[in-house]
């Protein structure tokens, strides 16, 4: 038979509830305080007064004048966009599988563009598939990143004059 232990003087339950219920209650005031104090800062009205305080605490700056010489005005030869014909496309593979530019360049064929060569690139390690243009060219490059579904336009970069071919756009595919 199990026996019960009296204990030498009664345990204070009682006390050790309001202690818990006393530390529950304050920690609960202050996630209250904080969250009124987030949502006013988040206030735009709050946002509006603290920019205006702070707008008139800033000290007044006092400009010196200066002479400006007028800025010349360069003139960019705007043209309309080229037929697809009338572009002339180099592409390059530069993702190691063989065959990928051949088979890109018959595709942009089909699309209308003309075809200034297929060839590896000097590296095959491009992570991702890009259309280069000349100045000049931009337009095309942005139509023709379009038709073929590649989200990188940039400047021709470290292809030659040579390597060129006489095209105005390169693809370079990549992985």
């Amino acid at each position: 038979m199990q026996h019960v232990e009296q204990l030498p003087r009664p345990f204070p339950w009682r006390s050790a509830t309001l202690v818990a219920v006393t530390i529950a209650i304050v920690e609960l005031v202050g996630l209250i305080f904080s969250g009124a104090l987030l949502l006013a800062r988040s206030n735009p009205q709050h946002r509006t007064a603290t920019t205006a305080a702070k707008a008139q605490a800033k000290p007044a700056v006092v400009h010196a004048r200066r002479h400006v010489a007028p800025v010349k005005r360069v003139r960019v030869a705007v043209h309309p966009l080229r037929a697809r014909s009338a572009v002339r496309v180099l592409v390059l593979n530069g993702n190691g599988r063989q065959g990928a530019a051949h088979t890109e360049a018959a595709r942009l064929q089909g699309l209308g563009y003309v075809i200034g060569g297929a060839a590896n690139a000097q590296r095959h390690d491009y992570a991702q598939s890009m259309v280069m243009f000349v100045p000049g060219w931009q337009k095309e490059a942005q139509r023709l990143a379009h038709d073929t579904g590649i989200r990188l336009v940039a400047p021709v970069d470290g292809v030659t004059a040579a390597t060129l071919r006489g095209s105005r756009v390169v693809v370079l595919l990549g992985s």
